[in-house]
Order: structure tokens, then sequence, then C-alpha cells
């Protein structure tokens, strides 16, 4: 007989636990490709260890080529470095990119059976391969697709005629459905759908459009939301994280900053705000509660001699704007190489509240476009906005591009771009100071201290640094990566390894991006745990209705135990999550009336193991009516001349007649209506408000078959207090059909024909779920 063929077959990894948040505890694959090109920079060398997001930018790129690493020799490669997170970039749609022909891609806008065959089946088969499923595998899911299909599609001066065909024959959507669901179906795979930027989709016309986009597409080709871990914004993009000198509600002379020529009426004015206040709209939209958003910080630090330090001058608020904002772009629009931009802030999980981390989604150096026609095999086109003496167009104001001169084509190496992104980096590279400004870094922290540990986490506490501004935080670093930041003296390391010894260390840094020298290490082993925690806590039990309303039902049960304790519980609603509690009682609102749901619920450890569900608990809302008895209560007035017309406009003011303050982020307005024919889906918007639209949720949603009250508009409040016998002010808001169809609102419940503002009993004001003012449908 001939000889045996030998065959290597990858051994089976440990499966990654499912989390919540994928950054957490993770050490996250450095790409050997791009760390050795940063690395030969000048400059390079200290961020060259930098976890960025690897691209599938075309089909020949999975199986790689001989100047670039495949996908599976990426996977292969992070196993060896003893990564358990990588992150991939999905990005090769039909008609891809519509509005930009420097990154136009390979397939053609009908392509949609080669991109699921040949490009999103083939990278499936790959991440779901059993020697990869230690790894917590992020995906980005088609950069500036979806946002494209809102604003440049029809009917704006940066529409393209090729947007117009993706949103007519809606490959985007499909292709991004698809994608959701094939890759969704991995268990340890967690997908991050794009949504541009604030100078993008920061306006209420665009960002509700957008949000319902967003969920059409994630329930299209058997997706559901259930395949969306988050969202990620600024991806590739350069807008600031955060703009410190001036806030969206300053006022210059009476002029609000919406009204400066580089705000032009956007709500947002950076990307922190923007990605929060996105993550509350799109939880509105039906996204699940707990879903996180990414920011891409890799271009956006935007520092060195030219990055201001104070609000400009009061002589007017463009010159207030202009001369604080440490974006300094021509315009927001400008996306392609950007001059003056600086590196941002290093990769960091959890940062800010509904923030799963900053990332490095475009790692720094590589080209956005090129400045000049390039012939090229990759589909590429030539784009002016990468040609820096373009005068640009619609999208960006007709302004000039600010792009570097002398750049390659997308994705390739941009030597001067890096080397600049180096010196304007902002925090500094290695506590570099701020040129101009303070450039005295904090005192190194001192005592650092396990001040508990488990087989999977450590604790740790430290003594304060000083500083001559004052120290603003914390980061922490496990084997000299960073793997956490606080603002406090104390951090909790998790995801980590049984009877396994960690080295830590903490630095300082200021207000300025100043960063103290690093405190002495400390090493630290986790207790034995049998190879990890694997025991998962059990089930709970006596799961049952405290109370109900028609449209809120409190649930409690009995403790479940573990091993190593519970840390919480997860609640879900016919079997999708509606929310997480830290005890043993949980409040599931905006229901509807005489309906029954069902309920269970699973608890969870601190490795992330998950129970087996609760014995499911059916509950049927009570009957709708009654009247609320609190002491808040709402007035409205109708800012709408035409009761037949295609929006429903109104002002509304919440009072609290009570003796204490009211914690707004417990409450909600509802403004009953019918929508009559046409579109089912709603845009909503705040055009104005007293406090700040930025402060004020809204959306629609249905609220069964009473008359003039099927469905209602929802207004809620992110955080604040109302204090005794205050009001909210006036918040001006609309309501649209996604087709634009009329509506006739002389039936609408809620509606009056009042024009100034007095006490309204049939719009609702409810307090964690329980009616405290109006008269309910």
């Amino acid at each position: 007989m001939g000889a045996a063929l030998a065959v290597a077959i990858p051994s089976p990894a440990s499966a990654a636990a499912r989390v919540d948040n994928p950054y957490v505890g993770a050490t996250a694959y450095v790409n050997p490709d791009w760390s050795a090109k940063a690395a030969a920079e000048p400059g390079g060398a200290a961020i060259a260890d930098t976890p960025a997001f690897v691209w599938m930018d075309r089909i020949a790129a999975i199986g790689g080529s001989a100047s670039a690493m495949s996908l599976r020799e990426h996977l292969d490669t992070a196993l060896d470095q003893g990564a358990n997170l990588f992150q991939v970039v999905i990005y090769d749609l039909p008609g891809r990119d519509c509005a930009a022909l420097a990154s136009n891609g390979e397939l053609g806008p009908t392509e949609l059976d080669r991109y699921k065959n040949e490009y999103i089946d083939p990278i499936s088969d790959i991440l779901a391969d059993p020697a990869y499923a230690s790894l917590r595998i992020v995906t980005i899911i088609e950069p500036d697709s979806l946002p494209n299909i809102v604003t440049n599609a029809g009917g704006t001066a940066g529409s393209t005629d090729a947007c117009a065909t993706m949103k007519a024959n809606g490959n985007y959507e499909k292709g991004v459905g698809y994608a959701l669901h094939t890759l969704g179906a991995i268990p340890n795979v967690y997908n991050y759908i794009d949504a541009a930027h604030h100078g993008w989709l920061g306006w209420d016309s665009n960002m509700g459009p957008a949000a319902t986009e967003f969920k059409k597409a994630a329930t299209s080709e058997g997706a559901t939301v259930n395949d969306v871990a988050g969202f990620i914004v600024n991806t590739a993009n350069y807008s600031a994280l955060k703009e410190p000198n001036f806030k969206i509600t300053d006022s210059v002379n009476g002029t609000t900053v919406r009204q400066s020529k580089w705000v032009d009426w956007n709500y947002y004015t950076d990307e922190l705000t923007f990605a929060q206040a996105l993550r509350t709209l799109l939880v509105g939209q039906g996204f699940n509660s707990n879903i996180g958003m990414l920011i891409d910080t890799a271009r956006n630090g935007w520092g060195g001699t030219a990055r201001p330090t104070s609000a400009g001058p009061l002589t007017s608020v463009d010159d207030y704007v202009n001369g604080g904002r440490v974006d300094r772009r021509i315009h927001a629009g400008n996306w392609c190489n950007q001059s003056g931009a600086g590196i941002g802030e290093r990769p960091t999980a959890a940062p800010e509240a509904g923030i799963d981390a900053y990332v490095w989604a475009k790692p720094p150096g590589e080209s956005d476009g090129n400045s000049a026609p390039v012939e090229n095999d990759e589909g590429k086109g030539f784009d002016r906005m990468c040609d820096p003496t373009y005068t640009g167009n619609g999208r960006n104001g007709n302004s000039m591009t600010g792009a570097l001169p002398n750049s390659p084509l997308a994705g390739h190496w941009f030597s001067a771009q890096f080397q600049e992104l180096v010196r304007n980096a902002y925090p500094p590279i290695d506590g570099g100071g701020n040129p101009g400004g303070d450039t005295q870094a904090p005192t190194a922290p001192t005592g650092v201290t396990a001040t508990a540990k488990t087989s999977t986490s450590v604790s740790l506490s430290w003594t304060a640094s000083s500083d001559n501004t004052g120290v603003t935080g914390y980061n922490v670093y496990r084997g000299g990566v960073q793997v956490g930041t606080s603002t406090t003296t104390s951090y909790t390391d998790s995801g980590l390894t049984a009877s396994t010894a960690y080295s830590y260390t903490v630095k300082a840094k200021d207000a300025a991006g100043n960063v103290s020298a690093a405190s002495s290490a400390l090493s630290v082993t986790t207790s034995a745990g049998g190879g990890g925690d694997t025991q998962a806590p059990t089930a709970p039990t006596g799961v049952t209705a405290t109370a109900k309303t028609s449209t809120s039902v409190s649930l409690s049960w009995t403790a479940s135990s573990d091993n190593t304790g519970v840390t919480g519980y997860n609640v879900y609603r016919g079997g999708v999550q509606v929310g997480t509690s830290t005890t043993t009682s949980y409040t599931d609102s905006g229901l509807t009336a005489s309906t029954a749901y069902s309920y269970t619920v699973k608890a969870k450890d601190a490795a992330g193991n998950v129970s087996a569900a609760s014995s499911a608990l059916s509950v049927t809302t009570s009957a709708g009516g009654g009247t609320g008895t609190g002491a808040l209560k709402v007035q409205y007035k109708n800012t709408d001349s035409s009761a037949t017309d295609n929006q429903i406009r109104m002002g509304l003011q919440l009072v609290n007649t009570g003796s204490t303050a009211v914690d707004l982020s417990t409450v909600k307005v509802r403004y009953w209506f019918t929508p009559e024919a046409g579109a089912s889906t709603f845009g909503t918007a705040c055009d104005w408000a007293v406090i700040g639209c930025g402060t004020v949720t809204h959306g629609v949603k249905s609220a069964g078959s009473a008359a003039g009250a099927s469905h209602y508009l929802e207004v809620g409040f992110g955080s604040g207090t109302l204090a005794a016998g205050a009001s909210t002010g006036e918040i001006q808001l609309r309501v649209n059909k996604s087709d634009w169809s009329n509506f006739n609102e002389a039936d609408d419940y809620s509606r009056s024909t009042s024009t100034s503002y007095a006490d309204a009993s049939k719009i609702g004001v409810y307090v964690a779920g329980t009616l405290a003012w109006g008269t309910a449908p």
C-alpha cells in the first residue's frame, strides 16, 4: 500500500464564554503586517504594538497575497500571540460606498449572490473553525453603506445616482442583513454595524431615519436584533472624540453654537455625545438594551501646536467656535487623508457609559484614497475629495478638501501621513506633552495593591497621583498593554485565567494629555479555578409578578447560587432579552394593555457563565385607561397649523407639582395618535428644548386598538432631576411617517387645538412605568 497522507487538523479551542462587552478583560491581536510598517517610521515604535482591525476589503484579501496575510493566517497568529480578541472589518458590499469613488469595491450593484457565496460564506467558514473558538471575534459590518442610503440617495446636495440605485435595489440592506445573520450564528462573533459619525448623522432629520434604516437592515435576510452586539461611529474618520472648549448649549450675544457655520444646526459637536445619544435612540427602535458603542479613535486626536486650549473670542459665534474647536478640518464633511490630524485615544475598554471601547478601526498610516488617478486592479477609483486642489461638492459645503498631497490608493501605506499623525497625537505619544500649553506630567501612582482576586479577576487600588493642573484619570496596564482606564484610584480587571500570574502597572494623566511614569509593577496570581470557572449559576426560581399596570410588569425571583458568586440576571420577554438587573427584581415597561407576556430569567457570574432559564411566567397586563394621580403634569401647545399635513408638531413641558425632586431618567411622556394609511414606521425629532435636545429621547411605539390611539410618541430623558415646583421648559417635537404621507390628526386622542400652554389630561406621564398624570386611552 502507498504511504498514508498526514493531514494536520487544528485542535478545537476551549469555547469563549459569551460576554456583554467583548473588550473587557481582553487581550487584543496586534497585526504584525501593520506593526512592522509602523515600527519602521520615526516615532512609530511607541505605538507599533497597538491592536487595530484587519480589513477584508475584497474577496482576494480572504486568501491573502505575497505581501499580506490571509484571514486564517491572522487568526493563527492571534492564537500564537496569546490573544483572545480578534477584530476584522467586513467591507465588500455590492456597489460599495456609493458616494466615494476612492473606496468603490469590486462587486457591481447587482452582485449580491457573489457577495454572499464568494465573500461572506468563506469568511464565515473560517471564523466558525473550532480552532478559533477561544477568540472573541469583533466585526465591523460594512462602513458607510447604510448611512449613504439615508442621506445620499436622493433629494440632497450630496446625492449620487449610484446611491439611488442601491436604495432602489435594496442590496445594501440585504447584504448587511445576510452578513449579520451568517456571522451572528457563530457563538464567539460580535457584530457592530457602522453608524457613520456626528458630522454626517447628527441632525435629527438624519439620525432618526438612520436608526430606522439600521433596524430595517438588521431584520433582513434572516437577521434579528440579537445578531447585533452594537454599533461603531467615526470609522476611518477624523471627528473629535470630545470638544472640550465649548458646549452645544453655549451662545454668544444671543446666537447659539448650533447656528455657527461649523456646527450648522447639528445637535452634536463630537463623537462621544453623538454615540451615547445614538445608542439611546437605537434601543428605543427595538435594539437590545445591552448594545454597546465603539468609537474609532485612531486618527481623531488633533494635537500638536495648533490645538486650542480655550474657546475663541466672543466677537461672534463663529469666532467663538472656530477659535476653540480642536477638530481643525476645513469642513466636517472632509474625510480623506486630513491635514493636521493626529492619533487619538489608545484602544481602551469601557471608557464611558454605553461605550464598549475606543478602538483603532482604520490603522494609522493606511491611506484613505489616492490624490491623483492611479491604475489598479482593486476596483478603487479616483475621488476628488482626496485631491488637495479640489474645491468640493455639496457634501462638504463646496469647501477645499484639506487632503494631504501625494497619497497612494486606499489601504496602501502612506508614510507622510503616519508621521504627521504621530507628531499631532493627542494624548501625545509617550506623554510628550501639549506643545504651547501644560507640559508637566503627573507624578507616578504609588502603592498599587490587589484588594481582591478570584480565578478570573483582579481588583486593584493605588494612592492618588498629583499634578500641577489636576489628575483626570489613570491608565491601567497588564503586561505592559493598556487594559482599561479609571477616574478613581481603583480598577477591576476581569476575564482572566485561573492560577496565572499577571503584572500590573498604572499611569496617571491630566487634561493636557500628559502621562506619568508607570507605577512600580505589582504581580498578582489569580486564584485556582480548575482551569477557569466554567460552572454556571443555578437557574432562578420562583419568578413572580409583584405588580402590573396597563403598560408595565414588575417581576421578582429567588436568588440563584454560584460557586464564585452571581453578578446579575438577564430578563427575557418572549425569549428576547429586554433588560438586566443586579438584584432579584426588574420592571419591564412600554407594554400594551390587556396583553399576555411570557418572562424568563437567567443568572450570570463574573466569568460570563449563564444559567439555564427559569420556568416561564405568563403575565397579562391590566386593561388600558386609568388616570394618574402623581406629582407631575404635562402641558401642551399645538404648533401645527394643519391637521392634515405630513407631520405632527407640538410643544410639551413637564411640571413638578410635588414637594420633592423627580429623577427624570424614570419619566416617560406619551402622546397618543393614529397614523391612518401609509408607512408603519416613523421618524421623530426634537427641534429645540430649554434643557437641550441632547438630553431628550423620543420614538414611536404601537399602543393597541383604542380609538385615536393606535400609536404613541414616547418622550424620555437621559438624565437629570426636576426640582419641586420646577418645569423642564419648552420641548419642541415632531413626528413623521417614513414615507412622509399625510396624517389626519383631527381624531387623535391626545391632540388639542390650544396654541398656548395648558394642562393636557390626555397626554400621559409615567414614572417607573406607573401612570402619574393624565388619562390613558
